[in-house]
């Protein structure tokens, strides 16, 4: 149950962690189960899309809505969690899921595209809520235990990524109508997933006395350097990962493997997604967030480099797993980071704007991922070559600010 009780640093030790422990247990329960329905989502919505509108250069236009709607939904979202609790913020996530995925089977019912963006963008209600979960692992966590809790919840998303893809194998054809069956699916995950919630103990964020510290301005805090490389790595590392999961079902399917396929090939991205969460908080606590994060900047452009080589299907698996494993190493060093680098009463502030400013560029992504992909060659293989070639000015903005912030004095950086 909540309680309005400050925990900080200086009062939370290893030997506290019992508390986090537990709410980490039902946070990663909850990227598994709720989580499942963000892979359903990448597999068709793009495919989806692509059949009801008009122009093939809107196909992604579903994804970018529903990343969209994540960015805007960010600083309400925190804001809710820092007023009423983490609890209610994760309740109003799953109500969005369950609302947009309603809507969109509907528009699918339809044939209507318009009906069916606006049931993406709220579902980008529920991707908002669920960005908060590493937030929240950390919340009852000494600083010793943080960068593990995140890295757990974010192991989470290992079951996410075998139980979405078969959901969808075993849903997508369930009605005569395309996709309906598994956007039905995800009403019932989100449903069964909101009582998971029930067991969090997070304490509410006591109400700021008036001579309580306020904290810096979102300005001064963008002006703080290691907070502003966490938000650019934490940015690009997941635009990045979008603009090209969106377009591999895409991808795949152009060049002449079934939508099967196209499925697996994004179980195995999410898979490598997950995998390294096991070990990457043990890889932070040994070696820092800073290594961390430029070995998954380095790994993000080796995927491009390898989806670069050709259009088999070897090409595909290989490079969206080291795709996945650059997200893992860039997103949760970034996390870790950022999660360091602000007071207790910043942390709404801090992850409002972190959250508003990396689904902004990931919405971006997404939309160009299906532009690039569908209207700028002829074919299907000079599409991705370009949604892969477009990763290279991001990760040169990513890596100068990050050796920017490594050559910068200890007590300045």
């Amino acid at each position: 149950m909540d309680t309005h009780v400050r925990m900080t640093d200086a009062t939370l030790t290893p030997a506290d962690d019992a508390r986090a422990k537990r709410n980490v247990t039902i946070l990663v329960l909850a990227q598994a189960i709720l989580g499942a329905q963000m892979p359903m989502i990448f597999t068709m919505a793009g495919l989806a899309g692509q059949s009801l509108a008009s122009n093939p250069c809107w196909a992604t236009l579903p994804i970018s809505l529903m990343v969209g709607g994540s960015m805007i939904f960010a600083n309400p979202v925190s804001w809710v969690m820092q007023t009423f609790g983490r609890r209610i913020g994760f309740w109003l996530g799953t109500l969005g899921g369950t609302v947009g995925a309603a809507i969109s089977a509907y528009g699918l019912m339809q044939f209507d595209f318009t009906i069916f963006l606006i049931g993406s963008f709220f579902m980008g209600l529920y991707q908002s809520a669920q960005g908060f979960y590493r937030f929240a692992a950390a919340d009852t966590a000494s600083a010793a235990f943080r960068p593990k809790a995140i890295s757990y919840v974010m192991a989470g998303g290992l079951a996410s990524a075998i139980i979405g893809p078969q959901l969808f194998n075993l849903t997508n054809d369930a009605m005569v109508v395309p996709f309906l069956g598994a956007y039905l699916t995800i009403i019932v995950i989100n449903l069964l997933g909101s009582l998971l919630f029930l067991g969090l103990d997070i304490p509410k964020p006591e109400k700021p006395h008036e001579d309580a510290p306020k904290g810096r301005s979102r300005m001064e805090l963008l002006r703080d350097p290691v907070i502003a490389v966490a938000i650019i790595c934490g940015m690009v590392s997941y635009a990045l990962m979008n603009l090209v999961m969106t377009s591999t079902p895409l991808a795949v399917v152009g060049c002449g493997f079934e939508t099967d396929m196209a499925g697996n090939v994004v179980t195995a991205h999410v898979l490598a997604m997950f995998v390294p969460s096991f070990f990457t908080g043990h890889l932070i606590a040994r070696f820092g967030t800073r290594k961390v994060i430029a070995a998954g900047l380095a790994i993000l452009g080796l995927a491009g480099v390898v989806a670069l080589q050709g259009v088999e299907l070897e090409n595909f698996f290989v490079a969206l797993v080291l795709l996945g494993v650059g997200w893992n190493f860039g997103f949760i060093g970034a996390t870790s980071m950022l999660a360091g680098a602000h007071a207790p009463e910043e942390r709404g502030r801090v992850q409002g704007m972190n959250d508003m400013i990396v689904f902004g560029c990931v919405t971006i992504a997404s939309l160009a991922s299906g532009g690039l992909m569908n209207c700028s060659g002829g074919t299907a293989v000079e599409g991705w070559s370009a949604v892969n070639i477009a990763m290279v000015p991001f990760l040169a903005l990513a890596g100068a600010s990050l050796i920017w912030l490594m050559m910068r004095p200890a007590d300045e950086a």
